[in-house]
């Protein structure tokens, strides 16, 4: 038995883009994902790591398939284990009987685990497709209880993976009575929601004006007359353990010079975290051009949200804290609990909001703590590329725990003063300053690229992207254009962008790598892989060179056998260099 949701991509669809892209020359180990996994038949290679043929029975690759297949059943929408492809993407096959191999995994998970097997062919080798759906009830091989995090298998605890389960089949633990009631309310936590809800000038701030108990009704955490939700009760009474654990360091490796383990209701909780990282929060005090002011090392808001968020989403099942580390100008927050709802970080920015704690999240949303249509992630995103720092990095990590790194800073007054003269204004949302963040690392960007920057799911709506931000301009400048059109593109071809001339002088010092004769050949042989070709003209405008310049670099490349001529000579109109 399996829990569909649609808000998991079909198995076979992910099988079937791993090969496209294994047949594209990529690693498995650069694409393999949480659900697709490569093997090769265990117990086939020789001393001398020569492949055997291999037999129709294999017990070794069956015992050890069992467990890959087992962990994958375990891991929410289930997986796939590709048999027959070795680390470094060769196919070397499997002889292995399906039907054999399916019924020896049923014996090996006693009888827990049914797996779909079935043939297919790789560069005319016969390789197996493994797939399974997701586990009702958790599937144990060898004693062990795992799931898969990221591309490995680690232990999970039971405990944790019924969590999950539950919140997979929409139960909401937040919502349950708690059996406290308003009677055991803090004073101290509706002042702090009073507070917040003043500061959050929201459509909520009437409530500042109710009364305790019609308060917290109107905040849907009362059952019955006077029950307390359990989100009710975290939020206003107490937490059962330490909700969150603050430590402030100067510099990395150094003494922590302020430790908060939070204690009482998580609103008095969250305040004064939040008040503690502020005061901590390194102030840069600048007057050029637009960036006139002061800037946040960390923008307050991105600040806020990445602790809220910690605190809003973990799994409250588990007695570990939530840890927020303030080294420097970075903030590090750890929250138990992994990834839910089908949410990654290659899809977090756009995927639809799937609270794990719907009555919790709905509560600190209507304070004015949280966002409540789901779009905190592309904020902080935003915010922090507004004022030329990475954008957040947000992974699951063994435990499981999601992590947000926050890599705060002084901020680069160039960006902030080109995302002030945008036009129009709205141009600098998180879709420009991603595509115009890319544009510095890489130099070009075509809608087929920017389809996994931009986490979206078809190229026509990150090409709807880039036009909108090729019909923007910069008020100061004249109107100059943002981006521009590569020159020399075949107009059977898609479109491909660089930055305008006159962004190219104004970030000048974050395209210096791609100056260098090292990053020009990158950036070059990047677009050749990706385009299928490369020309001198094409060269020419997206290095900024000459065009002498461009046939030197491309002479370099084919004489480094990096690239080779696209048709026999080498010279004449429309002549162009492919990869070798």
């Amino acid at each position: 038995m399996a829990l569909v949701t649609s808000s998991r991509e079909p198995i076979d669809a992910l099988v079937e883009r791993v090969l496209r892209q294994l047949s594209q020359g990529r690693a498995p180990s650069s694409i393999e994902l949480e659900r697709v996994d490569f093997k090769e038949e265990g117990g086939r290679r020789d001393g001398d790591g020569s492949v055997s043929p291999g037999s129709t029975t294999n017990e070794h690759a069956a015992s050890h398939l069992a467990a890959e297949m087992a962990c994958m059943a375990n891991t929410p929408g289930g997986g796939a284990v590709i048999l027959g492809v070795s680390d470094n993407g060769d196919p070397i096959g499997t002889r292995l009987n399906a039907d054999w191999l399916r019924h020896r995994i049923w014996e090996l998970t006693s009888g827990q685990l049914t797996v779909a097997v079935r043939e297919e062919s790789l560069d005319q080798c016969r390789i197996l497709i493994l797939t399974c759906i997701e586990a009702l009830a958790p599937i144990r091989h060898g004693g062990k209880l795992r799931w898969r995090v990221g591309t490995n298998c680690v232990e999970v605890d039971p405990v944790v993976w019924q969590s999950r389960m539950l919140e997979r089949i929409g139960f909401d633990w937040s919502e349950q009575p708690s059996g406290k009631t308003l009677d055991d309310v803090s004073p101290l936590a509706l002042e702090v929601a009073r507070r917040y809800l003043r500061e959050s000038n929201g459509t909520q701030a009437s409530l500042t004006e109710a009364t305790d108990a019609d308060l917290l009704r109107r905040l849907n955490l009362v059952k019955g007359e006077r029950d307390l939700t359990n989100a009710a009760t975290l939020l206003f009474v107490a937490t059962p353990w330490s909700g969150v654990d603050y430590i402030r360091r100067d510099m990395p490796g150094g003494d922590s010079t302020l430790r908060i383990e939070g204690e009482g209701p998580l609103l008095a909780q969250i305040r004064e975290i939040e008040q503690a990282g502020n005061a901590a929060n390194r102030v840069t005090h600048t007057e050029a051009g637009y960036a006139h002011g002061k800037i946040w090392a960390i923008p307050p808001r991105t600040l806020r949200e990445a602790i809220v968020n910690g605190l809003a989403h973990r799994d409250w099942q588990t007695a570990r804290p939530t840890v927020v580390e303030h080294i420097g100008d970075t903030l590090t927050v750890t929250s138990p609990g992994g990834f839910v709802g089908g949410i990654t970080p290659a899809n977090i920015i756009t995927h639809p909001a799937v609270p794990r704690h719907r009555n919790l999240s709905e509560a600190m949303a209507a304070l004015g703590l949280a966002e409540r249509e789901g779009i905190g992630v592309d904020r902080m995103v935003r915010d922090m590329l507004a004022i030329g720092r990475p954008m957040p990095v947000i992974a699951e990590v063994d435990g499981p725990y999601v992590r947000v790194v926050l890599l705060g800073g002084s901020p680069d007054t160039a960006v902030v003063n080109l995302v002030a003269a945008l036009s129009p204004a709205w141009t600098g949302n998180v879709d420009s300053l991603l595509l115009i963040e890319h544009l510095t690392r890489h130099g070009w960007v075509d809608a087929e690229s920017a389809t996994s920057l931009l986490q979206r799911s078809s190229s026509a709506e990150t090409d709807e992207a880039i036009r909108r931000l090729a019909d923007a301009g910069i008020d100061d400048a004249g109107s100059a254009p943002v981006i521009a059109p590569v020159r020399g593109v075949p107009s059977q071809q898609p479109k491909a962008f660089r930055l305008s001339d006159v962004v190219r002088r104004r970030l000048a010092h974050r395209l210096a790598p791609l100056r260098t004769r090292e990053g020009r050949e990158a950036m070059i042989l990047g677009w050749a892989q990706a385009r299928g070709r490369v020309s001198s003209t094409e060269v020419a405008d997206l290095t900024g060179t000459s065009p002498v310049s461009a046939r030197q670099l491309l002479s370099r490349l084919v004489a480094a056998e990096r690239l080779k001529p696209g048709r026999p000579g080498s010279r004449g109109r429309g002549f162009f260099y492919v990869p070798k």
